[in-house]
């Protein structure tokens, strides 16, 4: 019988742009023209020319189609042959597996010993695509059943494109979502976090962020746990041109070992049980932007080895992936630890210690920049209270500001913030006492802490306190500015910073400070 080739145009056309997902429409226009050829089997393929691999995008059975993304590397020979031999746009192949192009495909589809017609899908003079349609097993191809294929030539392509262009476009919404997600549970995590005592204890540091935020060098933070690494970190991404891109934090002490290479290299999908989707790591997610490797002295030694090759390359590769991923990130780490002590007993690689070192940026411990607890206490004060929903925010007596400064800190800044937390669940009025700091100090009992007076509840300023216990260290130096046995040693800032702060809140010193003490 002879077949209506308009009629079969029309008819497999309509199916085959009957829906953007374009496993639907395979299945479909399989269903139809299996009608008049022995089809059994459908399947839409995109060349990547850069790769030399084939991706499957699309297959079709008698039962269902399916979307898919199966990549069959070709050889040398088969790259050849797709990039030259461009003349034979339909081809009839008696069997798959013996052909050097199919061959791979059809070991991935189980289609060795099958026999199929494929069809270059080509629009304005460019390959967009390949359709290849599977026999029965039994009947072979013919003259007819190609020349009805070549009539759905431009049709399949594109139906192919736009497909493609839609699978883009949902790939991307996905992970912008995805991004949005992630990066909105950053902001909400890192909100109101800033640098305090950048003009005191910290000055020295802020002038080294300063220095090499503009460049896309890698930074090593070192410090004691909980100085504020992180916060750190953050003020390089956000005096950097990346302050746009995404700000990754990665923790590597801790993610399980076992874990380490999906987190932070991603996957793909069917990697491993339980890869069901294609996953992007962290080092991934931070393209453009900064990856922060806080406890970078807990890595394994396989995850080093990797972490090596992305300073070295800028590339990564996906567990389970056949190719590699270029990424342009800035990477800032982070360790309490000796990394040098660690590299003497071979437990960190001295290649990756060198390239994490370029500059170097050690963090003091709150015990010698204790100049800066009024302010940090003020700054917690206010961060705790929004998050707590006081109506009142409170204010510390100049007592307990003398209770925290006496205090040596073992914990630093992150215990600094604990104690200011409590304070505020203990003390629900308008005036916080730290009373339990000092008890500790003191060796006082919870019950001996007693009402403070009139005088002592005073609410002050921030330079109130400040100039408070600038002027009482002073008396304790008699009137000593610098030197050894000077105000500034005890308060760990430079003298002339000392001076400049003592300027702008009144304080005399030399000649100004003898006439006040009436010498």
């Amino acid at each position: 019988m002879t077949t209506d080739e308009k009629e079969f145009f029309r008819e497999a056309t309509l199916r085959i742009c009957s829906s953007l997902e374009i496993e639907k429409a395979l299945w479909q226009s399989l269903m139809y023209i299996r009608d008049f050829m022995p089809a059994q089997q459908m399947s839409f393929h995109v060349y990547h020319r850069d790769l030399g691999i084939v991706e499957t995008v699309a297959h079709a059975t008698i039962d269902a189609g399916e979307a898919m993304s199966i990549k069959s590397p070709l050889s040398s020979k088969a790259r050849k042959q797709v990039e030259i031999q461009r003349s034979i746009r339909v081809r009839v192949i008696d069997r798959l597996g013996d052909d050097p192009v199919t061959s791979p495909v059809a070991g991935r589809l189980g289609a060795l010993d099958l026999s199929g017609v494929v069809m270059d899908l080509v629009l304005e003079k460019k390959l967009l695509g390949v359709l290849s349609v599977f026999n029965n097993g039994r009947e072979k191809f013919n003259s007819d059943h190609v020349r009805l294929l070549s009539l759905l030539n431009e049709p399949c392509a594109v139906a192919l494109t736009n497909s493609m262009r839609y699978r883009e476009l949902m790939t991307l919404r996905d992970l912008l979502a995805d991004d949005n997600r992630y990066l909105q549970d950053e902001l909400r995590r890192m909100s109101g976090e800033e640098v305090v005592g950048t003009d005191f204890g910290l000055k020295g540091v802020m002038e080294m962020v300063r220095q090499v935020a503009p460049l896309d060098s890698p930074v090593l933070l070192l410090g004691e746990t909980g100085t504020g690494k992180e916060v750190i970190a953050g003020a390089i991404h956000k005096s950097s041109p990346r302050k746009d891109g995404p700000f990754i934090k990665v923790n590597c002490g801790a993610i399980p070992e076992t874990l380490m290479d999906s987190e932070l290299f991603g996957y793909e999908k069917g990697a491993f049980t339980g890869a069901v989707v294609q996953q992007r790591g962290r080092i991934e997610r931070a393209h453009g932007g900064t990856l922060f490797l806080d406890e970078i002295g807990e890595l394994s030694a396989e995850a080093q080895v990797r972490l090596l090759r992305v300073l070295q390359e800028k590339e990564i590769d996906r567990v389970g992936g056949s190719y590699p991923i270029k990424v342009d990130i800035r990477i800032i780490a982070a360790t309490h630890r000796d990394l040098e002590e660690m590299m003497a007993l071979r437990k960190f690689r001295h290649d990756l210690y060198f390239r994490l070192r370029v500059f170097p940026i050690v963090i003091p411990p709150l015990r010698e920049r204790k100049i800066d607890i009024p302010a940090l206490v003020q700054h917690f004060i206010l961060k705790k209270s929004r998050e707590m929903k006081r109506l009142v925010v409170p204010s510390p007596t100049p007592d307990a500001i003398d209770r925290l400064m006496a205090y040596h800190w073992p914990g630093n800044v992150r215990e600094l913030e604990n104690v200011v937390e409590r304070s505020l669940i203990l003390n629900t009025g308008d005036r916080l006492f730290f009373n339990e700091i000092g008890a500790r100090l003191m060796g006082k009992s919870p019950e001996s802490r007693l009402p403070q007076s009139a005088e002592t509840d005073k609410s002050m300023t921030l330079d109130e306190m400040v100039s408070r216990h600038i002027r009482r260290v002073l008396d304790r130096c008699g009137g000593r500015v610098e030197g050894d046995h000077g105000a500034a040693r005890l308060l760990g800032v430079h003298p002339s910073t000392l001076r400049k702060r003592m300027a702008k809140l009144g304080i005399p010193f030399g000649r100004k400070a003898k006439i006040y003490r009436g010498s």
